[in-house]
């Protein structure tokens, strides 16, 4: 569809998406993928390998009929906060971060159309020579038509997260759950990495996030996910088959929502 096509959609509050099937949980969905998971074995940059690999997990779900966004980080390039702390000024950094994302965002739809996942970039900054900018009824309208939408760019202004930027999104197109896809395969109470005792939670209200500062993802975008009652499910995406295990409503990482905390 050309940009000049006419937009023909509902509201994202009243659109169907029913054409997924009766088995799949969650039939509109927004996955956020860290820049740091297109690393793969690199030090830095992008490893096509890696991106080949989120594109065949994205395809799985997507050939279930489940309509699929997807924010990407820009870490892995740039990260503006890190910047600001060696002394470049915060908006500044946090622009060149977004451009990081956007590159990332291309990788992916590259990856993507290669395994047959027909997409769109869509970028919070101008930047119509490779790709679209970001309007909320032409990005519904991509999913309904089955496309797959890479949103980029973040939300186009400096000191929010892409995290931030997901749990915006996600309630702007009206996902029914953001799934956070970490190296990780949930939240814990304290951090595996250097606690072998560490004890995963498998259900979090979002209040216990906030209160324990949990910092799997951004306070900003739990509260965010808070007031539009938005699930969210934190989970290990480089095991196979895990994405579509979230959209399923398996039994995966852990979900933060409006329920009680995990004994």
């Amino acid at each position: 569809m050309s940009q000049a096509d006419p937009i023909r959609v509902a509201d994202p509050a009243t659109s169907s998406t029913a054409g997924a099937p009766s088995a799949v949980r969650y039939a509109r969905i927004l996955l956020k993928i860290s820049g740091e998971a297109l690393l793969g074995q690199r030090p830095y940059g992008v490893d096509p390998a890696m991106c080949t690999f989120i594109a065949q997990q994205v395809k799985e779900v997507h050939g279930l009929g489940v309509q699929v966004a997807v924010v990407v980080g820009g870490g892995n390039i740039f990260r503006g906060m890190a910047a600001s702390a060696k002394g470049m000024d915060r908006a500044t950094g946090d622009y060149i971060g977004m451009l990081a994302t956007v590159m990332n965002g291309l990788a992916i739809q590259d990856a993507l159309e290669k395994s047959g996942v027909p997409t769109r970039v869509m970028s919070a900054i101008a930047m119509n020579e490779v790709c679209e900018p970001y309007i909320r009824r032409r990005a519904v309208h991509h999913l309904e038509k089955g496309l797959v939408i890479i949103l980029v760019a973040g939300t186009g202004n400096p000191y929010f997260t892409t995290d931030t930027a997901a749990a915006l999104r996600a309630v702007e197109i009206g996902a029914e759950v953001l799934l956070k896809a970490t190296k990780v395969d949930g939240v814990y109470d304290s951090d595996p990495a250097t606690n072998p005792a560490a004890v995963r939670h498998e259900r979090l209200a979002y209040e216990q996030m906030l209160t324990d500062k949990l910092q799997v993802i951004d306070a900003t975008a739990v509260t965010l996910c808070m007031e539009n009652d938005l699930p969210i499910v934190v989970f290990d995406m480089n095991k196979p088959g895990h994405i579509r295990s979230a959209a399923l409503g398996g039994s995966i990482g852990t979900v933060i929502d409006n329920g009680a905390q995990d004994e």
